[in-house]
């Protein structure tokens, strides 16, 4: 599967504002500065779709973008679905309200958003497991919610450090869950890992449109 197009479509301040539940959707959220705007734009082939920010807490609605891509093989037929940037969570700077406020809006998105087939929880390769990141992960599988983790700036630490650190979150997760959930090392420098994730965007987009979404 390759993207064709990617467009902006509208942000939300809840989920009951987002657009029609008729598509696909994937949503990508991760702490601050985890490097998701980033990793968007290099999945999408679009430098500047998601807007990048060296402040933290900078994105603060749901943000709806539509996506076109044709299918492998010898297909021609296109695929069209959204592709979700959801507020970062666990930023202390802002105020209580707001983090409140985000909180809110990001449960009750992620629970009752019908049609989300999978959400990418996005963790910083370069640290130890993070008690916030292990307790968010652990909330999704409370709520039922599909989910994969992808783990980001894979080029910012040499591969050994990357790998103890995939390594110890994983096994993090063992301590709780039975079955790991998908997993993606990425860079959005070198384009590590984006074939491995549109693959698996595919076989879900395959599996959604053949069970009438």
């Amino acid at each position: 599967m390759e993207i064709v197009a990617a467009n902006y479509v509208i942000s939300s301040a809840t989920y009951k504002q987002c657009p029609p539940a008729d598509k696909a959707e994937y949503a990508f959220i991760g702490r601050s500065n985890v490097g998701k705007s980033s990793l968007i734009n290099m999945l999408c082939n679009k430098k500047g779709l998601a807007k990048t920010s060296a402040s933290p807490g900078k994105t603060q609605l749901i943000n709806h973008f539509k996506i076109e891509s044709n299918r492998t093989g010898r297909s021609a037929a296109r695929d069209h679905w959204y592709l979700v940037d959801l507020p970062g969570y666990g930023y202390a700077v802002q105020s209580k309200t707001t983090r409140n406020n985000w909180e809110n809006m990001i449960e009750s998105y992620i629970r009752k958003r019908e049609n989300l087939v999978n959400l990418f929880v996005l963790i910083d390769s370069r640290h130890d497991p993070q008690k916030i990141d292990i307790e968010f992960v652990n909330s999704l599988g409370e709520w039922g919610v599909p989910f994969s983790v992808v783990f980001t700036k894979a080029d910012k630490n040499k591969p050994g450090a990357t790998r103890r650190n995939v390594e110890a979150f994983l096994n993090s997760l063992r301590e709780t869950w039975e079955e790991l959930p998908p997993y993606f090392v990425t860079s959005a420098v070198d384009k590590t890992g984006r074939k491995e994730m549109m693959e698996f965007i595919g076989g879900l987009n395959k599996s959604f449109l053949s069970t009438g979404g």
